[in-house]
């Protein structure tokens, strides 16, 4: 098995769906008064088939299926130009369905209209506040090395998955990501075709080259460093699948995986800046300087950097 790799040592659309006009308001007679005509519910005027299999090309098999899900139940509020009924859910909740009631508007081709009414109303993407959300972590982790403890327990108890949870510690991918990624390196290691996916020379898994993978909407993974020896010992490993995973952990040792990139994140700070963490995650800002001039590949220690980090992280895990 794997637990004695040294991996922490670097080796080298349609508008026909809508009735027409139906996002436009009439103009009234001269001299009538102004009235907001409500639409009555029509959730039969949209072809959720078509939708699904929109979303299906654009998000994962998850995120498609929370989409789909709740435009199913609010498509009413879009249809209507009423969205009162989403000031009664939870921010976080109600960030969940603009989400899915973006997307449909896009299916659509009413966002503009969806964004309109959006401000109109006064809400906002966020969904709790930044306050709330640090509480949050500030509670739920009670001791420093938590996280790497609960990691050490699933090696222990699940040797099965030692190299996949060695994968997601070591580059701090979404779990999601990581199932991808380790099932990668696996089928390409039995092409012969590495090469395509994982630069040796560079120790660097390059994800970009598989946009439809891991280049979404909103969750993207441009490259991760990763040791050769541990890419050598996952490409000898059996594939794994998403649902199989979650439940094999979830009975022994609880699920945290969403916990070890936030882990991952924290731990980086001692090694990387903040602009080089968030792209090592697959987050480009919207500001300026990640927009417009932030470019790794002219940071010539950013590797060192990065793999004197994960020999540290090795001898916690």
């Amino acid at each position: 098995m794997f637990p004695d790799t040294k991996w922490g040592t670097s080796n080298t659309e349609s508008s026909k769906l809508l009735p027409t006009g139906s996002f436009l308001k009439a103009r009234p007679r001269a001299g009538s008064p102004v009235r907001l005509r409500r639409r009555p519910h029509a959730p039969h005027s949209v072809d959720f088939e078509a939708f699904q299999a929109y979303l299906e090309r654009k998000y994962r098999k998850k995120t498609a299926k929370g989409r789909l899900s709740y435009a199913k139940k609010f498509s009413h509020c879009l249809i209507n130009r009423d969205l009162s009924e989403l000031q009664l859910l939870s921010p976080d909740k109600r960030v969940h369905v603009m989400k899915a009631l973006a997307a449909l508007s896009k299916f659509l081709g009413v966002y503009e209209d969806f964004k309109a009414l959006i401000k109109n109303y006064g809400f906002t993407w966020k969904g709790r506040n930044s306050d709330d959300r640090i509480i949050e972590r500030l509670t739920k982790i009670k001791k420093p090395n938590e996280i790497f403890n609960w990691i050490k327990e699933v090696k222990r108890k699940l040797p099965e998955l030692d190299c996949f949870v060695s994968l997601m510690t070591a580059t701090g991918l979404r779990f999601v990501e990581a199932i991808e990624s380790y099932n990668l390196i696996i089928n390409l290691t039995e092409l012969g075709r590495l090469n395509e996916y994982y630069d040796c020379e560079k120790e660097v898994l390059q994800h970009y080259k598989f946009k439809e993978v891991f280049i979404r909407d909103s969750k993207k993974a441009f490259i991760s460093f990763l040791p050769t020896d541990l890419v050598v010992a996952i490409g000898k490993q059996e594939t794994l699948r998403y649902n199989c995973v979650q439940n094999k952990v979830k009975r022994r040792t609880g699920l945290r995986f969403s916990d070890v990139r936030e882990a991952h994140a924290s731990f980086f700070t001692k090694y990387l800046t903040t602009p080089e963490i968030d792209f090592i995650h697959g987050r480009v800002s919207a500001s300026v300087f990640m927009r417009s001039y932030f470019n790794p590949a002219l940071i010539g220690d950013l590797k060192e950097r990065v793999f004197r980090g994960l020999q540290e992280m090795r001898r916690l895990t």
